[in-house]
């Protein structure tokens, strides 16, 4: 009975990521820096305490391969510890403070640069970034070319050679090819506010964050999935080398726990069906992977059976993670097999901690 069980839950979790990785086969790279610029961008950057990161992301700012007045900076500032002093730059930029209203305050720091934005297009990052320098210019080409109001992009952390560093880089490699893979297919559910883009005029359409404030993250999907509700035809993925933003592993475990019950957290307010169910198939997944393991350990059930269900899982999770590194980073994968068999123990233990526990973030508690 036990083996029947795992075989339908782990075929049903393998059907999934093979749509996944059919969905991120059929999203095409664009990579066009050929039309003159037009677009005017104001990019956002929601910060805390991020004294010694944002000279790095400011410093990409000012090697951007596009015209300085055609893009402004809004810098603001949640409450942040020691005041962050703006230099002289040769860009337009403009510190704010956060203005809060809510349980979120990276909501709240957006819906406050929004009073401040003069463009149509807005941009988001985070301060612990670092942008290519045709970053701008591909996102330019592509609203040239394309009817679209809002554009999801991909993130890819800089990584140090250690297990915990790559243990991320797989987690989010696994992360971005689902959403890839999603768009891919015609159900896009998720993106980055790392690199997300879209139109002050679709931003006013939707009404924010109206009704999702509660939620101290989710200031990206949430948008993102009303926006998809709306207006799914001109919601887009940007698959660009070119577009890729560079961000900063978390350096500790207990950082890396709480970031992904921060994660988790939203899940449960998903619009999308289809990213609700996705949730629970991988979560199905991985409690029959440790099933598995604990099969295999007590010596229950056909052990040569069970060893197939562990090697169809790690094969097709291998496919997109890979696929999805290597438009990521171009490097080898490290650490997958030890990865793989960590990963389960460490998801099934964030999807329920999230459901009841408290995690801290930013020097706050949530």
């Amino acid at each position: 009975m036990i083996t029947v069980f795992l075989f339908l839950m782990l075929l049903i979790y393998a059907v999934f990521i093979a749509l996944l990785i059919y969905g991120f086969s059929k999203v095409k790279n664009y990579e066009s820096t050929c039309l003159l610029p037009k677009t005017k961008f104001t990019i956002i950057v929601p910060f805390r305490n991020e004294a010694e990161n944002l000279p790095k992301l400011l410093d990409s700012f000012s090697k951007l391969n596009y015209p300085t007045e055609l893009f402004e900076v809004l810098l603001v500032d949640d409450d942040s510890e020691e005041e962050f002093i703006v230099k002289d730059l040769k860009f337009a930029i403009l510190l704010i403070k956060n203005i809060r209203v809510s349980n979120s305050p990276k909501k709240d720091a957006i819906s406050t640069a929004m009073q401040f934005v003069k463009t149509d297009w807005i941009v988001t990052t985070d301060a612990d970034c670092v942008v290519k320098e045709n970053w701008l210019l591909t996102l330019d080409n592509y609203i040239q070319n394309h009817e679209v109001y809002m554009i999801a992009g991909a993130v890819t952390y800089d990584c140090e050679n250690s297990f915990l560093h790559h243990f991320q880089q797989l987690d989010l490699a696994s992360l971005q090819g689902a959403t890839i893979g999603s768009f891919g297919i015609g159900k896009g559910f998720m993106c980055n506010g790392a690199n997300f883009a879209y139109t002050k005029s679709l931003f006013e359409k939707l009404n924010g964050f109206d009704g999702n404030n509660k939620i101290a993250s989710g200031d990206d999907v949430f948008l993102l999935q009303k926006a998809i509700a709306r207006f799914p035809e001109e919601v887009h993925y940007l698959k660009s080398e070119n577009n890729i933003v560079l961000t900063k592993p978390v350096n500790n475990w207990k950082s890396l726990f709480y970031q992904r019950v921060r994660w988790a957290s939203k899940t449960g307010s998903y619009q999308s069906g289809f990213g609700i169910g996705l949730g629970l198939v991988v979560f199905g997944g991985n409690i029959g992977l440790l099933f598995v393991v604990c099969c295999l350990l007590f010596g229950k059930g056909n052990e040569y059976l069970l060893i197939f269900f562990l090697f169809m899982k790690f094969l097709v999770d291998a496919v997109l993670i890979y696929k999805a590194n290597r438009f990521l980073t171009k490097n080898r994968l490290h650490y997958l097999v030890l990865s793989s068999l960590l990963y389960p123990f460490f998801s099934v233990s964030v999807a329920f901690y999230s459901l009841f526990g408290k995690y801290e973030w930013k020097g706050r508690k949530f």
